[in-house]
């Protein structure tokens, strides 16, 4: 579209307690396939993020939305099916401000709905459970709503990254604040606009902020009124925020970084598997956490993989994500290609071998195109095997027996994400028990949906979003007891 900033289309706004507010300097959404404007938001600060925090603060404690399952679940349910109808114009603005083509725009759209739904269902069903003690004494454990949580949204999966948090966290009854990434400030505004507009809810349950900095993110993870934080994003703001949060004792919901093994064993149907290690490995260009980035192979098919996999990768179709046909659109921005690029280029001259290398692509002013790269090197330790780089970079290692698998896997400080590549059933679930990961697929990848739990051990971080366990994120666990003794009893 033309970089005409009279078009009032992609413009947004912050909402705080369900009103618009435009404070802040103007900040501008860029499209990194083609340089191009898409919108405008503006970049708020410390004021807003006070007045929105207050007005959450205000709404848990004096409305009844904490103590209203029925009138939640509708809530949600009537969000669903306006962003539902509205699935193509918003998959078009995630495609114009993310990159990641149009296909795969609509599938998390679809995904998103669906996860609202699913927790729309659970609104109704947050049980806890009663026990009698001893005779006459009774103790009844209840589920309530943690208070005010701050969701903190990246830019790589922004509608399913938002609903994951902001969904459980509604339907246990918490108030909430959000802030998505700039670079799609302008598509979770769209998103969130029925939520914000519904008139059943209360106002200051629901607000959105927007910043290029971080004074808004430091407050919401700071704040004495702030009750639980959740965050999406990289291990090292992730202990920023765990530091920042200790002082006020918050709860944490924490997803960060993964160095993703998938483990291809000798059995495996090399011809076949190629293509889907390459698919995993190119989700949203690489810039996804679960996203594929080592591959290790059996030393008897290690040159085999090699050459299937560096074909599969080469083989992707690099575009702008509303053009037919596009496999793989742009890294989020210019500036983070060239950081991902400086990493892999390092990365070039370490490695053992230089199986597919990658370039910088070709486009207009302000595009952010990269193709992808394949390295192959036999020694775990080694800082690009180790470090998450977050682009198109896919790294080989060849192991010999399963144990030595297993232990090269589980040589990372991560424990996001695995997958194991068999024809063995008992070998598949051999090495899934072994992996020190919150998910292993079986003969598949980057498999992520509502009914779930995602989540990581060790340094991927604390809690678990999707699935009936994310409700727990959002909930403290109340003990009630009371003697009220036995009827009859001396």
């Amino acid at each position: 579209m033309p970089n005409d900033l009279s078009n009032p289309r992609y413009a947004a706004t912050h909402s705080i307690a369900g009103q618009p507010c435009d404070a802040g300097d103007e900040a501008l959404s860029v499209n990194p396939a083609t340089g191009e404007i898409v919108g405008r938001f503006p970049a708020g600060g410390r004021a807003e993020a006070e007045a929105a925090i207050a007005a959450a603060r205000g709404a848990f404690d004096t409305t009844l939305w904490a103590q209203s399952p029925r009138q939640r679940q509708m809530v949600l349910l009537r969000w669903a099916d306006a962003m539902e109808r509205d699935t193509e114009a918003l998959a078009e603005l995630l495609t114009r401000t993310n990159g990641k083509p149009l296909a795969q725009a609509r599938g998390e759209i679809g995904g998103a709905v669906s996860e609202i739904r699913y927790y729309a269902g659970l609104t109704r069903h947050n049980p806890g459970h009663a026990l009698e003690v001893a005779p006459g004494e009774i103790s009844v454990m209840l589920r309530e709503p943690a208070g005010v949580a701050s969701l903190i949204i990246p830019w790589n999966a922004p509608a399913v990254l938002l609903i994951r948090s902001l969904a459980p966290a509604l339907a246990v009854g918490c108030t909430t604040i959000t802030k998505p990434a700039p670079q799609t400030a302008l598509f979770t505004a769209r998103c969130m606009a029925p939520l914000i507009a519904d008139p059943d809810v209360p106002a200051g349950v629901v607000s959105l902020l927007f910043e290029t900095g971080h004074e808004i993110a430091e407050l919401m993870t700071t704040h004495e009124d702030v009750d639980v934080v959740s965050f999406t994003g990289s291990n090292l703001v992730g202990q920023r925020i765990m530091s920042a949060a200790a002082p006020t004792m918050k709860k944490l919901s924490l997803e960060l970084g993964g160095k993703s093994c998938c483990l291809v064993m000798e059995d495996a149907d090399v011809a076949a598997i190629a293509p889907k290690l390459a698919g995993a490995a190119l989700i949203i260009s690489g810039q996804q956490c679960t996203a594929a980035r080592r591959v290790l192979v059996h030393e008897s098919r290690f040159d085999e993989m090699k050459a299937a996999l560096s074909a599969a990768l080469a083989s992707a179709k690099i575009g702008n994500g509303l053009e037919a046909g596009v496999t793989m659109g742009p890294l989020i921005d210019a500036g983070s290609r060239d950081k991902v690029w400086t990493e892999i280029e390092a990365t070039f001259d370490a490695a053992d071998e230089v199986v597919l290398r990658g370039a910088v692509g070709e486009g207009p002013e302000g595009s952010a195109f990269m193709s992808p790269s394949l390295v192959a090197h036999s020694d775990d330790n080694a800082g690009f095997v180790q470090e998450e780089i977050f682009g198109p970079l896919l790294v080989m290692e060849p192991f010999g027996s399963e144990a030595e698998a297993v232990a090269k896997a589980n040589n990372t400080v991560y424990g996001l994400s695995a997958s194991v590549w068999t024809r063995q059933s008992d070998t598949a679930w051999r090495l899934a028990r072994a992996l020190r990961n919150g998910t292993v697929w079986i003969n598949d990848h980057n498999k992520l949906f509502a009914e779930a739990e995602t989540g990581g051990y060790r340094r991927s971080g604390l809690g678990r979003l999707h699935g009936y366990d994310a409700l727990l994120d959002f909930c403290e666990l109340k003990h009630v007891y009371q003697d009220v003794g036995v009827i009859g009893a001396a």
